[in-house]
Formats: structure tokens, C-alpha cells, sequence
């Protein structure tokens, strides 16, 4: 079996890619104005257009294609004994410099991006205990009386009434009045979908992901609906060129909260308290339990409810798959890992500071 030349040539391009993104990660100004807020809008309108029209999730069906193809690879390179191995490897690399190249290209670069911190005008330093202790009291506050507000007793657990497709849709007017009082946030060409391996991400604890290559934000459908209307408009953060995980889930608290729907505010506040609390632990245990006392026990057993929800999943493969994720954040510039998730607390508080709530 002869080499082929373009196999070849892609194969080599890989490199050079990699390369490549070293340099651009080091002009986060010129990946904003350029890609961020230049091509990027308008290539993931395209595939929002394009995809988003179709009632299942496309996405899953290429990803479970691709992994059929690379398992019946694997199987036939073993099958006839590594024949004609090497042209058989640089066929294989040249695909995976293909999809590296229309990953970064279409979604990708976003995580080069200069931080959000910035684009708000947000003057973010290091907060101090006394800070972040107040923005959450702040936050319980608002938690106990939407919680209220719903069940009309501070004992009840709120019951998300809505469909996940009803969510879909409810999610996008919270990014409408959203972009009232942050432009940078608009979202449009909705492509939010349930996703055909929602069984799977249960196993590996996740709650929805992005397709780069398709554009469609997939949710696990399974999950419990409490927390339904943040991980979507998370997903849709993501859609929008949110790429780090502490920046998506601030835009996904902010477009929860600034829908009209009373669930979609409890969840947004929801979210933030559990971001919050948990920072809060680390820091001082006793303050910590002190502050638990204060929220309603509706919302302790909500709490309570989804924690022991997600333990019936918990198996053996599950923190292998999070080492792994945990080794992808850190390569695309996000230092802490999945504790990177944990940064949402800057945000909100800066948030919280200066919109004078507190």
C-alpha cells in the first residue's frame, strides 16, 4: 500500500496546528476581535441554522459514526496483523488533523478568548470571605422566597412542572431580556436539543455538552428539572462563544435570572447558592453550616433529592472520564481544571457588587 501524498500532508499539517494555537493563545485580544466577535458569530449561526431545525440530535448520531469507525479501525489493524501499518496511521492522523482543524475553527478558539471579567467591565480582584459570605446570604434570600414564592410552604420541595422541550424554548426569551443590559449576549437561531446519549452522561456526570462540529447544544434529558433551566441556558452560553466552564455558567445563571419564569429564577439562584456554599466550606466549615441553617427546608430537600439522584449513577469509569476532561480543560488555557467550574463565584460576585443588590 503506497503513501498517499494529501494523507501525508494533513498528517503533518497536525502539528503545525498545535503549534499554531500556542501563538494565537498568546493574542487574546486579536481571537476577540477577530474570531470571538468577528467569523465565530457567524459560523455558529450557520450550523445553528443549518442543524437546529432537525428534531433529534444530529450531533450524537456523527459522534457515535465517528466512534464506529475509529473501533472497526482498531479492529481491523489487528485483524490483519498491522499490515501496511504506516500508511494506515497517517490516514488516521490526517482525519484527526481534519476534525482538530474544523474543532478550533468552529468553536474552539473561543477558549483564547480575552476573559468575560473584561468584556463586562468588571473590576475583578481577589474577594474576601467577608464578600463572599454576604453575596450569599444575599443569594439565599432570593432562593427562600422563590422557593416560597412556588410552593407556598417552606417545607415543600419546588416541582419543575415543565417539559425539557418547553425549556428549549422558554430559555431563549431569558437571553432576550438578557441582551437588554449585556449586547455581548445575544443568542439567536436556537439548536437545543435533547441528547440521544443522555443514559451515557449520566454514567459520566455530565449534564449536557456542546457539538462543536454541528453547533447544537445537547442536554442530558434524565436530569432533574430543578436545575433543567440553568444547565440549558449553560449549554447555550457555550453556543454564544462562551467556551470556559466558569463563564457559561455565569451567562447561564444570568439568562435563568433575567427570564420571567419564577422556575427558571429559583433555579438560577439555586445554582449560584451551590457555587457559593461550597467555596464558602472550603474556607470555614462552621460559617458554613451556620449559613446552611438559614435556607428553607424545601430547598435543603431539593438539594438533598438531586445529590442522592446522582449517587445511583456513580460507578468506577466516572472519575477516569473527569481526569480525562479535567487534562482537556488545562490544555485549552483553563489552569484549574474542572475546578475551573468553581470561578463562577468572581463572577457573581462582581456581579452582585455592582449591580447594587447588596
Amino acid at each position: 500500500m503506497k503513501l498517499n501524498k494529501r494523507h501525508l500532508i494533513l498528517a503533518l499539517f497536525l502539528p503545525i496546528q498545535v503549534l499554531l494555537l500556542q501563538v494565537a493563545a498568546k493574542h487574546p485580544a486579536f481571537i476577540e476581535q477577530y474570531y470571538s466577535n468577528g467569523i465565530y458569530p457567524t459560523i455558529s449561526s450557520f450550523f445553528r441554522i443549518i442543524f437546529g431545525w432537525i428534531p433529534f440530535s444530529f450531533g450524537d448520531l456523527f459522534l457515535a459514526f465517528g466512534l464506529f469507525v475509529f473501533i472497526r479501525f482498531l479492529v481491523r489493524l489487528i485483524k490483519f496483523r498491522f499490515k501496511n501499518f504506516i500508511p494506515k496511521i497517517i490516514h488516521f492522523t490526517a482525519i484527526l488533523s481534519v476534525i482538530y482543524f474544523c474543532f478550533y475553527l468552529f468553536w474552539g478558539l473561543n477558549y483564547y478568548r480575552e476573559p468575560l471579567a473584561k468584556n463586562l467591565q468588571y473590576q475583578q480582584q481577589e474577594y474576601t470571605t467577608e464578600q463572599l459570605q454576604k453575596v450569599t446570604e444575599h443569594i439565599i434570600k432570593r432562593l427562600n422566597y422563590y422557593q416560597f414564592k412556588i410552593t407556598k410552604n417552606d417545607t415543600l420541595r419546588v416541582e419543575n412542572p415543565y417539559q425539557q422541550k418547553e425549556m428549549y424554548n422558554m430559555a431563549t426569551s431569558g437571553y432576550d431580556n438578557l441582551t437588554i443590559h449585556f449586547p455581548q449576549l445575544k443568542y439567536q437561531h436556537a439548536s437545543v436539543k435533547n441528547s440521544l446519549m443522555s443514559l451515557l452522561q449520566m454514567y459520566n456526570g455530565t449534564s449536557g455538552y456542546l457539538n462543536p462540529l454541528t453547533g447544537e447544544a445537547q442536554i442530558n434529558d434524565r436530569i432533574p428539572k430543578t436545575s433543567y433551566p440553568t444547565t440549558t441556558c449553560h449549554e447555550m452560553a457555550h453556543q454564544i462563544g462562551f467556551a470556559a466552564e466558569n463563564e457559561a455558567n455565569f451567562v447561564g445563571f444570568l439568562a435563568a435570572n433575567y427570564n420571567d419564569d419564577i422556575y427558571f429564577k429559583y433555579a438560577s439562584y439555586r445554582m449560584a447558592f451551590g457555587y457559593c456554599i461550597s467555596e464558602i466550606r472550603k474556607r470555614d466549615r462552621n460559617t458554613s453550616k451556620e449559613l446552611w441553617k438559614t435556607v428553607h427546608k424545601g430547598v435543603r430537600k431539593d438539594f438533598n433529592t438531586s445529590y442522592q439522584f446522582w449517587q445511583q449513577y456513580k460507578n468506577p469509569f466516572e472519575p477516569i472520564v473527569k481526569k480525562g476532561y479535567n487534562a482537556y480543560l488545562k490544555a485549552n488555557k483553563q489552569a484549574n481544571g474542572v475546578q475551573s467550574y468553581n470561578y463562577v463565584v468572581d463572577l457573581l460576585i462582581s456581579y452582585f457588587e455592582s449591580s447594587k443588590e447588596i
